[in-house]
């Protein structure tokens, strides 16, 4: 394949849509499937929209979801400057090279005089199109005279420069078509294709010219964007050839969907079921509204990536777990879907959960930390370091440690198949650090009876006797006991595990009374029975 160059080229108005994210994953796959080049451009013509912390955004999201750029703001700048607002004297250029040879002409209609067409035009049943039948008839430099058109322009009249779209009024009907990669063959009537505009009165030029001029300029191979810049396709084709270039190949992708019911995934959606539609959690600054990221819910960068790539796109297998290198060796545009993928809140989860059961204890325990000290270590005990006081039989091993990282990672690996995220650690984990103060409503009435006392009592001192408090050993000395009881198993195990745990779950029981230890063990007994 030719040198392949992509580009993932956003507005900084605002989050960075999981949509957006996604094109941004499928050029960054292409280009590295493809030895090729990932370009980050911000198109920021549209000033009055611009937000100016939103090229920070996008630039911190692209890192965190591991897809850098190779060439952008601030960063390999073969071609100048990555941002749009900075290259304006370049389009200006571009734009009048295209009035020179008669594909592109002056307009000079106020904002008062369009909206008259319009309304008339809606009062007769038609849609007012700015193109071949009355391009003539309003005020431009295809009506007006060469004279009156550079007077008006040496006045400092506004003008805006419209692309002189294919001239049917000839008799001509043609038809822009193309090969696109993922939808085929796409064809496009010129006649009834608008004049659009190419540069504003702002003296910045639009989307439409800067984003043909940029890609030329800076050597683009594929422009792989989302389906919504289809219908600009035909203009965009017309555009490369007034200027006489090549047109790379395109690629339109689908939208992301609802979960429910119809039409693109937004943000109230999210806000209605409870999940986050941007990479990372985004204020705005006008209304200091805060919006969930999936990176502050806990999601791993991996596991949302994969997600990610798989909305829209299938291997062709039953696999379903890539990683972001081999996603780079399967990746392919042929095999991207041409309807629209709905969002599954719950498989994004499945996702991150299948990632966390990879990782090790280790890394899963370094992670866990944080909440650990949020919330078993108070200020006071921090200062002082006087971690005797912490309810379990573990001691850190040295100085600089809140925690015993042995200790965390044995807790980690007995619960760690019950989480989805790091964050429902300490609920499933609370009791290996912090003795339970509440019980179970349900479970004590079920399982608390007026027996329930003098067999807890009976069972302190089997416990003091075992001198060989692991698993094992305490599993087969408690269930002799029982049996030497002639009572059924639950009588003692579920009032055990209430005492311990504050609640029937948990992992194995004798499990968590080896990681506490006996004396908390047997305290966490004698309090159970004081408090019920």
């Amino acid at each position: 394949m030719k040198n392949v160059r992509v580009r993932f080229a956003p507005s900084p108005t605002g989050p960075l849509h999981i949509g957006g994210v996604r094109t941004a994953l499928y050029n960054y796959l292409f280009a590295k499937k493809n030895n090729g080049t990932f370009i980050l451009r911000i198109e920021d013509t549209d000033q009055t929209r611009y937000v100016e912390n939103a090229e920070k955004y996008i630039i911190d999201a692209l890192n965190w979801c591991t897809i850098p750029f190779d060439e952008g703001p601030d960063k390999n700048e073969k071609f100048g400057s990555y941002r749009q607002s900075e290259r304006k004297e370049i389009y200006k250029k571009y734009a009048v090279e295209l009035i020179n040879k008669g594909k592109a002409y002056y307009a000079f209609d106020t904002a008062d005089e369009l909206n008259f067409h319009r309304k008339d035009h809606e009062t007769k049943g038609k849609t007012f199109i700015y193109n071949w039948h009355n391009r003539a008839k309003l005020t431009n430099s295809i009506s007006l005279s060469k004279e009156e058109t550079n007077k008006r322009i040496t006045n400092g009249d506004k003008y805006v420069i419209r692309f002189k779209m294919h001239d049917s009024s000839k008799g001509e009907h043609g038809i822009i078509a193309t090969t696109d990669i993922i939808r085929g063959h796409v064809s496009f009537k010129t006649e009834l294709l608008d004049d659009k505009i190419l540069f504003k009165s702002d003296g910045m030029p639009t989307y439409h010219l800067a984003n043909i001029v940029d890609d030329h300029l800076m050597e683009i191979s594929h422009v792989i964007r989302g389906e919504e810049w289809l219908p600009s396709l035909p203009l965009h084709i017309a555009l490369y050839n007034a200027f006489d270039w090549k047109s790379p190949e395109f690629a339109h992708l689908p939208l992301i969907l609802k979960p429910v019911g119809k039409g693109k995934l937004s943000k109230r959606d999210g806000d209605k079921l409870g999940f986050p539609v941007f990479p990372l959690a985004y204020t705005n600054t006008e209304t200091n509204e805060v919006s969930r990221g999936y990176k502050e819910d806990g999601y791993f960068a991996d596991a949302f990536i994969n997600m990610l790539a798989l909305l829209g796109w299938n291997p062709g297998t039953e696999q379903e777990l890539f990683s972001l290198k081999e996603l780079s060796e399967v990746f392919s545009l042929e095999r991207v879907s041409k309807s629209g993928a709905k969002f599954n809140p719950e498989k994004a989860t499945w996702f991150n959960q299948q990632y966390l059961h990879q990782k090790s204890n280790e890394e899963l325990a370094k992670l866990f930390i944080p909440i650990l000290e949020k919330n078993v270590i108070s200020d006071e005990m921090k200062q002082s370091q006087n971690l005797n006081r912490l309810p379990h039989s573990y001691a850190p091993r040295n100085e600089k440690e809140l925690f015993n990282i042995d200790y965390v990672e044995k807790v980690v690996s007995l619960i760690k198949e019950r989480a989805s995220f790091v964050h429902d650690f300490w609920n499933l984990s609370s009791f290996f650090f912090v003795a339970p103060t509440e019980y179970d409503a349900k479970a004590v009435k079920k399982q608390w009876k007026e027996s329930t006392p003098s067999l807890m009592k009976e069972l302190i001192p089997v416990l003091e006797e075992i001198s060989d408090f692991t698993s094992p050993n305490i599993e087969i000395i408690i269930k002799e006991f029982i049996t030497s009881k002639e009572i059924g198993f639950g009588k003692v195990m579920q009032p055990f595990r209430l005492s311990l745990v504050g609640a029937l779950k948990g992992p194995h029981l004798f499990d968590i009374a080896e990681m506490i230890g006996k004396d908390e063990t047997i305290n966490r007994i004698n309090k159970t029975i004081e408090i019920l």
